[in-house]
């Protein structure tokens, strides 16, 4: 069963980006990028278990340890932690 036959059959509304517009997803395509370039192009992996382990620990350090520059070059646990303490401070 195709995509669009499973919406039409579900009641689901179907969204996509547009083939060649990949700025409408700028966040998820940069996330990609890094995903691919830092994880996938570089590991080879010898099970699925192997895999979820290494994709889990890679996805930690993505998430509390990098800093982001969309956040001030803070690690995703800084930027939290201060949004945390201004929300606080109001």
């Amino acid at each position: 069963m195709n995509v669009l036959k499973w919406c039409q059959e579900t009641g689901t509304v179907w969204h996509c980006i547009v083939p060649g517009k990949p700025m409408r997803s700028a966040f998820v395509e940069s996330f990609n990028s890094s995903f691919r370039d830092e994880l996938i192009n570089e590991t080879l992996f010898s099970s699925l278990a192997e895999a979820r382990e290494t994709i889990t620990a890679w996805k930690e350090d993505y998430n509390r340890n990098r800093p982001h520059s969309s956040l001030g070059n803070n690690t995703p646990h800084e930027h939290a932690i201060k949004m945390a303490l201004a929300k606080q401070a109001a």
